[in-house]
């Protein structure tokens, strides 16, 4: 059974930063990925960052590039999102995603290609 916690919300004020962390338990699948997704108040859920692991490949939506990292640690089992000179536009509910799909299907497809689902943090960012 696939598990996945995040931990590391709260509020911040916009230019701050932010450590989301998701641990994992019972995910297997080193040929799939790994990612962050995020959804706000009216909108879609939308892919913030991605990462396989297998071939060290990342990536990230336009609009948090060069402000967030995604990281892994195998050894622990937790995945990382080091969010940097956030704004009040990433204010949003995240969410740590795992997936059971090919490398190439998760890297590139939609939250449908993602089976197991923490519960969301919420990232608050006040201007």
């Amino acid at each position: 059974q696939v598990r996945l916690v995040e931990s590391g919300g709260g509020s911040v004020q916009a230019g701050g930063s932010l450590r989301l962390s998701c641990a994992a338990s019972g995910y297997t699948y080193s040929r799939s990925c790994m990612g962050w997704f995020r959804q706000a108040p009216g909108k879609e859920r939308e892919r913030v960052a991605i990462i396989y692991s297998g071939e060290r490949r990342t990536y990230y939506a336009d609009s948090v590039k060069g402000r967030f990292t995604i990281s892994q640690d195998n050894a622990e089992n937790t995945m990382y999102l080091q969010m940097n000179s956030v704004k009040p536009e990433d204010t949003a509910i995240y969410y740590c995603a795992a997936s059971s799909f090919f490398w190439y299907n998760c890297y590139t497809g939609s939250a449908n290609n993602y089976n197991w689902w923490g519960q969301g943090t919420q990232v608050t960012v006040s201007s």
